[in-house]
């Protein structure tokens, strides 16, 4: 019999360096730190308002771009937080989650031989994108050690072929924060050119020490051609539910439709219900810096006692570290390592580089319970 076999279209993705480290994190019974997840529930009130939504009734397709009340939410969302108006019944877009947001995005404007530039270190799946859609990743490293845009090389990578610039603040992996002053400058950049921006904000509401989320939406040459992805997942601590959204233009939305209806169609209807209801109150989102800017203290703290270097964490819920003054290994083996000799997981900062640059940093995840936060920096204090 003939052997069958497929030409991969991502012939360089294999397993995910937070699959191995979740895998071995079981395997040693280590604290997990590795992946962008909390261990704790969400609020009762939401999980009551599914039910309600499923004893209700709605349990059928809803219309493909969302649910219409919580489409509306949505825009009375954003123009209250970052004083600009989305239409939400053309303008806002309810998705799969960010993920498949992004991949929609990227699906609905790239095409072959399309550049886009993507800022590194970066969320895993963009790359993978870019390459299914045919398009060309051109990849401009964030300054190392502080993690801020270096503009002069964002315009150098700038081309007639560039169609999409990504951008993701507050930024994961590395929990900074873009400045006014910064999306500024990518304004004043763009203005003369027809650059597309996709601008991840999944953690827009995990800002912290008092300062704002710097929306692509607040700054009106940038909402012009912006597709704002953001996710109740990492808001409402509901990862698993996969839900999210994208606003954006009239006519970006209008090709962003196009891709939606026939990649993933509509979303989990009982929930939309659920999250339209539950948005009514707005302060489970404004107060989430608080909460979770009280675990990254905690956890900063405890980490003050050992021999990793801090660095700064502005926003998301992940803290990065500096191992040079507690190991020579490699990010990738110390986290193996830590996780089987210390049992704590974490994740290497090289896997989130094209490249595997190794700057002797790792990330943690703070989402955790202060139980669970505690115990690993017992483990973690003993290094």
């Amino acid at each position: 019999m003939p052997i069958i076999s497929v030409q991969s279209r991502l012939p360089n993705v294999g397993t995910t360096i937070f699959s191995i480290m979740s895998a071995l994190a079981s395997e040693r019974n280590a604290v997990n730190l590795g992946q962008g997840f909390p261990d704790f529930d969400c609020d009762p009130k939401l999980v009551d308002a599914v039910t309600r939504a499923m004893q209700g009734g709605f349990n059928q397709y809803p219309p493909m771009p969302g649910v219409p009340a919580l489409q509306e939410a949505i825009a009375i969302k954003i123009e209250a937080n970052y004083d600009h108006k989305y239409r939400a019944a053309s303008e806002i877009t309810i998705t799969a989650g960010a993920t498949q947001a992004i991949i929609t995005v990227i699906l609905a404007v790239v095409h072959p031989g399309d550049e886009i530039i993507v800022l590194e270190p970066c969320y895993d799946s963009y790359v993978p994108n870019i390459e299914l859609a045919g398009g060309v990743a051109v990849r401009v490293p964030l300054t190392p050690g502080t993690f801020r845009p270096d503009f002069q090389r964002v315009a150098a990578a700038i081309s007639p072929r560039t169609r999409a610039i990504i951008i993701n603040s507050p930024h994961n992996p590395s929990g900074t924060t873009w400045t006014a002053d910064e999306m500024q400058n990518l304004e004043r950049l763009l203005a003369p050119t027809k650059v597309l921006v996709i601008s991840d904000e999944v953690y827009e509401h995990m800002v912290f020490d008092n300062q704002k989320h710097q929306s692509a939406a607040r700054y009106p040459g940038l909402a012009e051609r912006s597709f704002v992805v953001s996710s109740f997942g990492k808001t409402y601590h509901v990862t698993g539910w996969k839900v999210g959204y994208v606003a954006a233009p009239l006519a970006l939305s209008q090709e962003f439709r196009k891709v939606h209806q026939f990649n993933v169609f509509t979303v989990n209807t009982p929930v939309q219900h659920a999250l339209a209801e539950y948005m009514t109150d707005p302060r489970p989102y404004l107060d989430l810096p608080t909460f979770y800017q009280e675990k990254r203290d905690l956890f900063r703290a405890g980490l003050e006692e050992t021999r990793f270097k801090l660095l700064p964490c502005e926003g998301t819920y992940f803290q990065c570290v500096d191992i040079s003054e507690v190991s020579n290994l490699s990010e990738t083996d110390f986290c193996k390592w830590l996780t089987s000799e210390v049992g704590v997981a974490a994740i290497p900062l090289s896997a989130f580089y094209g490249n595997g640059f190794d700057q002797h940093v790792v990330r943690f995840c703070f989402a955790k319970k202060t139980e669970t936060l505690n115990l690993a920096l017992q483990k973690l204090q003993k290094l």
